[in-house]
C-alpha cells in the first residue's frame, strides 16, 4: 500500500487492530512501509476521533465504557460531505477552512491535494492539518477565543483575513432557512461574513437535517453562497428551492 495513500492505511490500521486487540508503531511502520513518524501522526490522529487509544510504542481498541463520551463519532453523512468537499479543491489552492464538525470531517482526505494553503480559526483543525503526511502552509487567523464556537474571533481575525485572498471557503451551518441562508445560535457572524468577503466561492457544508431549523441568527445570505454540499436525504422541493436561488447543490451519497 502506499504510504501516500493516508485514508486507506488508517482504515487499514483499525483493521488490524480490530483483528489483533493490539497494534505496535515498528510493526505498523513494517507492514505499511512507512515511517514509525508517519505511524504516530495515524494513531494520534485516530486516536482523536475516538476511534482508537495511544499506549507506549502503539495503540489498543477505545475501552467499551469510554464510547459515546467525550467527542462523538462522525455520522456517515458529515463524511460523504466532506469527501465531496474536499472533491471541489484543486491542487495548490488557497482555502479557509471553518471551525465545526462537519468541515473539520475534511481534514484526513486533504493529505491527497498537494500545495494546499489553509487558513483557519480553529485549533482543532490547524492541529489535525498538522498530522497530515502532505502537510499543507497553515494560516491561523489569530483573534480573541471565543469558547462558544471553540474558534477565533473579532476584529483582529477580520484584519488577518482581508490581508489575502482565498479561492475557496468551507463553512457549516447550525440551520438551514430556506428563505434567508444559513442560520447560527452564535451571535459573532462577522467573521463569517468577512471569510465568504475574500473568498471566490463559498461553499456551504451540512446534513439536509438541517434544513427548516428555525434559528434566529442569520449568518450567510443565500446571495453570499455558491455551492450548499448536502446529503441525498435532502427533499425533492428544498432542492428545487435551493437549486432557484442559483446556488450549485451537491446531494453526497454515502459510499
Amino acid at each position: 500500500m502506499s504510504k501516500r495513500n493516508t485514508p486507506q492505511r488508517r482504515h487499514a490500521i483499525l483493521a488490524l487492530l480490530e483483528e489483533q486487540g493490539e497494534v505496535s508503531v515498528d510493526a505498523l511502520a513494517k507492514a505499511f512501509a512507512t515511517s514509525e513518524v508517519t505511524i504516530r501522526k495515524d494513531l494520534t490522529a485516530l486516536e482523536k476521533n475516538g476511534l482508537l487509544l495511544r499506549r507506549y510504542g502503539g495503540a489498543v481498541p477505545m475501552p467499551q465504557e469510554l464510547i459515546g463520551e467525550g467527542s462523538q463519532p462522525v455520522s456517515s453523512y458529515k463524511l460523504a460531505i466532506a469527501r465531496a468537499a474536499v472533491g471541489c479543491i484543486r491542487e495548490h489552492a488557497r482555502i479557509i477552512i471553518d471551525s465545526g464538525s462537519t468541515t473539520a470531517a475534511m481534514i484526513p482526505e486533504l493529505g491527497r491535494k498537494p500545495g494546499l494553503v489553509v487558513m483557519t480559526n480553529s485549533l482543532s483543525v490547524a492541529n489535525a492539518l498538522r498530522e497530515l503526511e502532505h502537510e499543507p502552509v497553515l494560516l491561523m487567523t489569530g483573534g480573541t477565543w471565543d469558547p462558544h464556537s471553540e474558534s477565533f474571533q473579532g476584529q483582529v481575525a477580520e484584519q488577518v483575513l482581508r490581508s489575502y485572498d482565498f479561492d475557496q471557503l468551507f463553512i457549516g451551518a447550525d440551520g438551514l432557512d430556506l428563505q434567508r441562508g444559513t442560520t447560527t445560535f452564535n451571535e459573532l457572524l462577522g467573521l463569517s461574513r468577512v471569510m465568504a468577503e475574500v473568498a471566490r466561492e463559498v461553499i456551504v457544508l451540512a446534513e439536509s437535517d438541517k434544513v427548516g431549523r428555525r434559528i434566529p441568527n442569520l449568518e450567510l445570505p443565500w446571495s453570499s453562497i455558491h455551492t450548499l454540499i448536502t446529503d441525498e436525504r435532502l427533499a425533492a422541493e428544498a432542492r428545487e428551492q435551493i437549486a432557484a436561488r442559483g446556488v450549485k447543490l451537491i446531494c453526497a451519497r454515502i459510499d
